[in-house]
Protein backbone atom coordinates (compact mmCIF):
# COMPACT_ATOMS: atom_id res chain seq x y z
CA UNK A 1 0.00 0.00 0.00
CA UNK A 2 1.29 3.44 -0.99
CA UNK A 3 0.29 6.70 0.30
CA UNK A 4 -1.32 9.49 -2.42
CA UNK A 5 1.67 11.66 -3.17
CA UNK A 6 3.13 12.56 -6.75
CA UNK A 7 5.75 9.40 -6.01
CA UNK A 8 2.77 7.22 -5.78
CA UNK A 9 1.46 8.60 -8.80
CA UNK A 10 4.02 8.02 -11.08
CA UNK A 11 4.21 4.62 -9.88
CA UNK A 12 0.57 3.84 -10.22
CA UNK A 13 0.76 5.36 -14.14
CA UNK A 14 3.75 2.84 -15.04
CA UNK A 15 1.83 0.10 -13.53
CA UNK A 16 -1.25 1.04 -15.53
CA UNK A 17 0.58 1.67 -18.95
CA UNK A 18 2.83 -1.09 -18.61
CA UNK A 19 -0.67 -3.62 -18.97
CA UNK A 20 -0.82 -3.87 -14.85
CA UNK A 21 -3.93 -3.23 -12.02
CA UNK A 22 -4.32 -0.53 -9.49
CA UNK A 23 -7.02 0.20 -6.40
CA UNK A 24 -6.80 3.99 -6.71
CA UNK A 25 -8.89 6.62 -4.57
CA UNK A 26 -11.87 8.38 -6.25
CA UNK A 27 -14.35 10.95 -4.89
CA UNK A 28 -17.17 8.06 -4.00
CA UNK A 29 -15.69 4.87 -3.57
CA UNK A 30 -12.32 3.16 -4.25
CA UNK A 31 -11.75 1.81 -7.58
CA UNK A 32 -9.84 -1.14 -9.10
CA UNK A 33 -8.40 0.31 -12.44
CA UNK A 34 -6.87 -1.13 -15.95
CA UNK A 35 -5.87 1.22 -19.41
CA UNK A 36 -8.31 0.32 -21.33
CA UNK A 37 -6.36 -0.42 -24.03
CA UNK A 38 -4.60 -2.86 -22.11
CA UNK A 39 -6.76 -5.99 -22.98
CA UNK A 40 -5.47 -8.11 -20.34
CA UNK A 41 -5.64 -5.91 -18.01
CA UNK A 42 -8.88 -5.10 -18.50
CA UNK A 43 -9.56 -8.92 -18.00
CA UNK A 44 -7.92 -9.12 -15.01
CA UNK A 45 -10.21 -6.28 -13.83
CA UNK A 46 -13.05 -9.14 -14.49
CA UNK A 47 -11.85 -11.82 -13.11
CA UNK A 48 -10.90 -9.95 -9.45
CA UNK A 49 -14.06 -8.31 -9.07
CA UNK A 50 -15.28 -11.73 -10.18
CA UNK A 51 -17.96 -9.87 -12.82
CA UNK A 52 -19.97 -11.09 -15.39
CA UNK A 53 -18.04 -10.86 -18.59
CA UNK A 54 -21.16 -9.48 -20.15
CA UNK A 55 -21.31 -6.44 -17.51
CA UNK A 56 -19.59 -3.38 -19.21
CA UNK A 57 -16.51 -1.40 -16.51
CA UNK A 58 -17.18 2.11 -17.23
CA UNK A 59 -14.07 4.20 -17.66
CA UNK A 60 -13.02 7.48 -15.36
CA UNK A 61 -11.73 10.57 -17.84
CA UNK A 62 -9.24 12.98 -16.63
CA UNK A 63 -11.84 16.22 -17.94
CA UNK A 64 -14.62 16.69 -20.37
CA UNK A 65 -11.81 17.19 -22.79
CA UNK A 66 -10.87 13.09 -22.55
CA UNK A 67 -14.37 12.57 -22.60
CA UNK A 68 -14.87 14.29 -26.06
CA UNK A 69 -11.70 12.90 -27.32
CA UNK A 70 -13.28 9.44 -26.42
CA UNK A 71 -16.22 9.80 -28.34
CA UNK A 72 -14.94 11.41 -31.28
CA UNK A 73 -16.06 14.99 -30.23
CA UNK A 74 -20.11 15.01 -30.21
CA UNK A 75 -22.02 14.09 -26.87
CA UNK A 76 -25.81 13.52 -27.01
CA UNK A 77 -28.08 16.55 -26.56
CA UNK A 78 -28.14 16.64 -22.52
CA UNK A 79 -24.80 15.08 -22.00
CA UNK A 80 -22.81 18.55 -22.34
CA UNK A 81 -25.30 20.22 -19.46
CA UNK A 82 -25.41 17.23 -17.22
CA UNK A 83 -21.63 17.61 -17.63
CA UNK A 84 -21.69 20.94 -16.58
CA UNK A 85 -23.02 20.90 -13.86
CA UNK A 86 -21.81 17.79 -12.30
CA UNK A 87 -18.24 17.20 -13.37
CA UNK A 88 -16.07 16.72 -11.53
CA UNK A 89 -18.23 14.72 -9.48
CA UNK A 90 -20.68 11.50 -8.78
CA UNK A 91 -22.45 11.37 -11.90
CA UNK A 92 -21.38 8.43 -14.93
CA UNK A 93 -23.03 9.30 -18.01
CA UNK A 94 -24.00 6.35 -20.42
CA UNK A 95 -23.60 7.30 -23.62
CA UNK A 96 -23.86 6.33 -27.03
CA UNK A 97 -20.48 4.99 -29.36
CA UNK A 98 -20.83 3.57 -32.51
CA UNK A 99 -22.69 0.34 -31.51
CA UNK A 100 -22.66 0.29 -27.90
CA UNK A 101 -23.13 2.69 -24.90
CA UNK A 102 -19.74 3.45 -22.64
CA UNK A 103 -20.02 4.56 -19.21
CA UNK A 104 -17.46 7.68 -18.39
CA UNK A 105 -17.43 9.86 -15.31
CA UNK A 106 -15.01 12.94 -14.64
CA UNK A 107 -13.71 12.12 -10.66
CA UNK A 108 -14.06 15.07 -8.26
CA UNK A 109 -10.57 14.00 -6.94
CA UNK A 110 -7.12 16.17 -8.09
CA UNK A 111 -4.78 13.25 -7.77
CA UNK A 112 -6.60 10.53 -9.70
CA UNK A 113 -7.67 13.31 -12.50
CA UNK A 114 -3.73 13.81 -12.84
CA UNK A 115 -3.38 9.76 -12.70
CA UNK A 116 -5.70 9.93 -15.76
CA UNK A 117 -3.94 12.42 -17.74
CA UNK A 118 -1.06 10.69 -16.87
CA UNK A 119 -2.41 7.41 -18.84
CA UNK A 120 -3.97 9.06 -21.54
CA UNK A 121 -6.72 10.20 -20.53
CA UNK A 122 -9.12 7.55 -19.50
CA UNK A 123 -9.04 4.28 -17.56
CA UNK A 124 -11.30 1.49 -16.91
CA UNK A 125 -12.60 1.53 -13.50
CA UNK A 126 -14.77 -0.63 -11.25
CA UNK A 127 -15.76 -0.29 -7.78
CA UNK A 128 -12.82 -2.02 -5.67
CA UNK A 129 -14.88 -4.77 -4.26
CA UNK A 130 -16.10 -8.36 -4.99
CA UNK A 131 -19.41 -8.29 -7.24
CA UNK A 132 -22.50 -8.39 -4.85
CA UNK A 133 -19.99 -7.11 -1.89
CA UNK A 134 -20.56 -3.33 -0.26
CA UNK A 135 -18.23 -0.82 -2.16
CA UNK A 136 -14.45 -0.39 -0.25
CA UNK A 137 -14.67 3.06 1.25
CA UNK A 138 -10.95 2.82 2.36
CA UNK A 139 -7.54 1.16 1.02
CA UNK A 140 -7.56 -1.25 3.97
CA UNK A 141 -11.21 -2.96 2.86
CA UNK A 142 -10.67 -2.54 -0.72
CA UNK A 143 -7.10 -4.59 0.10
CA UNK A 144 -8.77 -6.96 2.01
CA UNK A 145 -11.35 -7.45 -0.83
CA UNK A 146 -9.70 -6.92 -4.29
CA UNK A 147 -6.12 -5.57 -3.75
CA UNK A 148 -3.93 -8.99 -2.57
CA UNK A 149 -4.85 -9.54 -6.20
CA UNK A 150 -4.02 -5.84 -7.97
CA UNK A 151 -0.11 -4.29 -8.21
CA UNK A 152 -0.34 -1.53 -6.32
CA UNK A 153 -3.22 0.04 -3.77
CA UNK A 154 -3.02 3.74 -3.13
CA UNK A 155 -4.40 4.69 0.13
CA UNK A 156 -5.65 8.37 0.39
CA UNK A 157 -7.95 7.53 3.71
CA UNK A 158 -11.49 7.09 3.68
CA UNK A 159 -13.14 8.27 0.71
CA UNK A 160 -15.33 11.48 1.37
CA UNK A 161 -18.56 10.23 -0.60
CA UNK A 162 -18.35 6.70 0.28
CA UNK A 163 -21.69 6.45 -2.00
CA UNK A 164 -21.26 5.25 -5.26
CA UNK A 165 -22.29 7.46 -8.52
CA UNK A 166 -25.61 8.50 -9.88
CA UNK A 167 -25.70 6.48 -13.59
CA UNK A 168 -27.27 8.20 -16.46
CA UNK A 169 -27.69 6.72 -19.84
CA UNK A 170 -28.53 8.75 -22.55
CA UNK A 171 -29.27 8.09 -26.09
CA UNK A 172 -28.50 10.04 -29.04
CA UNK A 173 -31.69 11.76 -29.57
CA UNK A 174 -31.40 12.80 -25.81
CA UNK A 175 -33.51 11.07 -24.16
CA UNK A 176 -32.21 10.01 -21.09
CA UNK A 177 -33.06 7.41 -18.31
CA UNK A 178 -31.40 6.69 -14.65
CA UNK A 179 -29.74 3.21 -14.40
CA UNK A 180 -28.45 3.48 -10.94
CA UNK A 181 -29.76 5.81 -8.16
CA UNK A 182 -26.48 7.15 -5.98
CA UNK A 183 -24.51 10.17 -4.98
CA UNK A 184 -26.03 12.88 -7.15
CA UNK A 185 -29.82 13.58 -7.58
CA UNK A 186 -31.21 13.79 -10.49
CA UNK A 187 -35.28 13.96 -10.88
CA UNK A 188 -37.25 15.31 -13.43
CA UNK A 189 -36.62 16.19 -16.99
CA UNK A 190 -32.75 16.91 -17.59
Amino acid sequence: MLPCDDASLEIAAEILLSGGVAVIPTDTVYGLAAHPDRLSAVERLYTIKGRAAQKPIALLAADAVAVRRFFGGELPPGADDLAARHWPGALTLVLPKDSIFEGLRVPDHEWTRRLLARCGGVLRVTSANLSGCRPATDAPAALADVGLSADVVIDDGVSPGGVPSTVVRIDSSGAFSILRRGAVAIQGKI
